[in-house]
């Protein structure tokens, strides 16, 4: 990790992983921007940063370049796990909640959203 003193930012391992110290910033969330290459000068302002803190989140990754990598390649994944799960299980609650009836004294309602929907659909398949 870079070590500085006189309250400079530095890079320290948080429970988020690699973190721009004095930030909830972590070197993944800069890694994001840089592999789309997005200029510096953006990112520091997407997440408000100093030019201090850009220079040393760069300059750490810069040098340790296959560490963060690794790292961030393992956070992708996870990320991606993470999302998988939501969607499927999202999924199944959907299915579930359209699969039930009308509550009582709401079926004109629910006769009329039906209506609604297969016209929405039908015009769906023209275009």
């Amino acid at each position: 990790m870079v070590s500085v003193s006189n309250n400079q930012p530095i890079i320290i391992r948080t429970e988020r992983g690699l973190t721009i110290s004095g930030t909830r910033i972590t070197l993944y969330d800069v890694m994001d921007y840089l592999t789309a290459q997005y200029p510096p000068k953006f990112i520091r302002s997407l997440f408000d940063l100093t030019e201090d803190q850009i220079n040393v989140a760069l300059s750490y990754i810069e040098a340790n370049r296959a560490e963060v990598e690794a790292e961030y390649q393992v956070v992708l994944r996870q990320a991606k796990e993470i999302q998988h799960y939501w969607e499927e299980r999202n999924r199944e609650h959907s299915a579930r909640v359209a699969a039930m009836p009308p509550k009582p004294g709401r079926e004109a309602l629910w006769a009329k959203l039906q209506q609604q929907k297969a016209k929405h659909e039908l015009e769906a398949s023209i275009f």
